[in-house]
């Protein structure tokens, strides 16, 4: 009976706080569903814990967890300090040392992520991302990067203005330090919006400069119709 209660308690829960593939957890949401998993193994088949102690505890633990997550989602300070924040660990050619000490990341471990991506030299690669969920972005230099259409069909290459792409609002936030990065404004911003009917910020779920310095939109309007 403990058993099947606790199977029945759990599904809801973990269908209430809704579903993220395990390679796409950070280690937040990790520590998380293995404390979920271990109360519930103990409202199975540990006698001295109460039915009642263990669903509350299972359903407040849950809460917190779905909190949290609700919290990451509206709170960019939030994010960083819960999930962390993306680091180069290889920039424009060269290894990071200080990103690397940081997320204790060895050399061996770096080249062994590498390999996984069919890379078995530091050479080939410009710029590589270490992501908050453990998995190393890579952005091979040009003259390693596969041929494709657009370069088949000669592509202008003082159209590509920077590297990589840039997020520079979320959820209506504009993230003022990529724009400086990329040596923009948000003037510049405010006229890309303008010309796509947009008129302020706030109406913008998520927004990316392209290497070309075109702006990618997906405004809020769009995710309401597509409820």
């Amino acid at each position: 009976m403990r058993s099947t209660l606790s199977f029945l308690v759990l599904l809801s829960l973990t269908r209430i706080m809704g579903r993220k593939e395990i390679s796409e957890m950070t280690f937040f949401n990790f520590a998380s569903a293995i404390s979920i998993g271990s109360i519930a193994g103990n409202l199975s088949f540990n006698h001295r814990l109460s039915i009642l102690n263990g669903i509350i505890a299972l359903i407040v633990w849950s809460l917190l967890t779905l909190l949290s997550g609700r919290v990451v989602i509206k709170s960019k300070r939030a994010r960083k300090v819960l999930n962390g924040e993306p680091l180069f660990i290889i920039k424009n050619g060269k290894m990071v040392g200080k990103s690397l000490r940081k997320v204790n990341l060895d050399t061996d471990t770096l080249t062994a992520l590498l390999r996984q991506k069919d890379i078995f030299s530091i050479t080939e690669v410009e710029y590589a991302i270490f992501e908050i969920t453990g998995k190393l972005s890579v952005m091979k230099k040009d003259n390693k990067q596969p041929v494709t259409r657009e370069d088949i069909n000669i592509v202008n290459p003082q159209k590509k203005l920077s590297p990589i792409i840039t997020g520079v609002v979320s959820d209506g936030v504009i993230n003022k330090r990529n724009l400086e990065k990329l040596n923009l404004d948000t003037d510049w911003l405010n006229e890309q919006l303008l010309q796509n009917g947009i008129s302020t910020v706030s109406g913008v779920f998520y927004a990316e400069v392209q290497p070309d310095h075109t702006l990618y939109i997906d405004s809020k309007n769009d995710h309401l119709h597509n409820r």
